[in-house]
């Protein structure tokens, strides 16, 4: 099963997509969180097929939800009533710093990582942390 990882954002939405045997996320895309966030991510999950969708779980350091949380947990709410697809939440805890600080791939630039790759990799780095919670389940 794929699956689609997501980095929420108040303005720009990280998404990851699994491999189709569900065990590692990679980074995809950034869109915007504009009022058709729900529709664009629900085209995402009819055409690549996502059987499950894993949404970051945003907590300040002493472990309380913020308000990106709230928002995060409307998101996955009306994700899974417009598409029937089930949504869970995985810590996000350091995701950003750690997609800062991750290697570049081999010949690429040394130059520093946009915004839009660390938000994508922080979706993989979500989606990655929770197959691999869950693959023993």
């Amino acid at each position: 099963m794929r699956y689609l990882g997501v980095d929420y954002g108040s303005r720009k939405i990280g998404l990851a997509l699994s491999d189709e045997a569900g065990s590692m996320g990679f980074p995809h895309a950034i869109i915007p969180n504009t009022p058709r966030l729900v529709d664009e991510l629900g085209a995402l999950i009819a055409k690549e097929n996502v059987g499950a969708v894993v949404i970051g779980e945003s907590r300040n350091l002493a472990g309380g939800e913020n308000p990106i949380a709230q928002d995060a947990r409307a998101l996955g709410a009306l994700i899974t009533e417009r598409t029937g697809v089930p949504v869970f939440f995985e810590s996000e805890v350091f995701t950003t710093a750690l997609a800062r600080r991750a290697p570049e791939k081999e010949g690429k630039s040394r130059a520093p990582k946009t915004r839009t790759d660390v938000d994508a990799s922080a979706a993989a780095l979500i989606l990655t942390s929770y197959l691999s919670r869950t693959e023993h389940e």
